[in-house]
């Protein structure tokens, strides 16, 4: 009978020390899980980080260039008035002023 007490004893106390290793492995693989995690995401906004700043170096460019040549042709089409009004301000002077004095006669 005390054989048979200190089996159950000893399956007892293996079973309870696979239990407590069982929970061990089991926090040790929640830590190595936690970790991996943290890599990938660490890795992934890195990455994402990266390309954000490469997309705003490219967009930042691609505006400039718009800018420039918004720009431009502003200054063609400044240009553009500027001659015709130069070419054109006595004609027009005197369009206006003949119409002015035709429309009150």
């Amino acid at each position: 009978m005390e054989n048979m007490i200190k089996k159950i004893v000893d399956a007892d106390n293996e079973a309870k020390a696979m239990e407590e290793s069982a929970l061990k492995e089991k926090e040790e693989l929640a830590k190595k899980i936690d970790e991996e995690t943290r890599k990938i995401y660490d890795s992934y906004m890195k990455d994402a980080l990266e390309t954000v700043k490469r997309n705003d170096s490219l967009e930042e460019k691609k505006a400039e260039k718009l800018w420039e040549e918004i720009q431009n042709k502003q200054k063609s089409a400044h240009i553009k008035l500027q001659s015709d009004y130069e070419q054109n301000c006595d004609k027009w002077v005197d369009a206006i002023v003949s119409r002015t004095l035709d429309t009150n006669s």
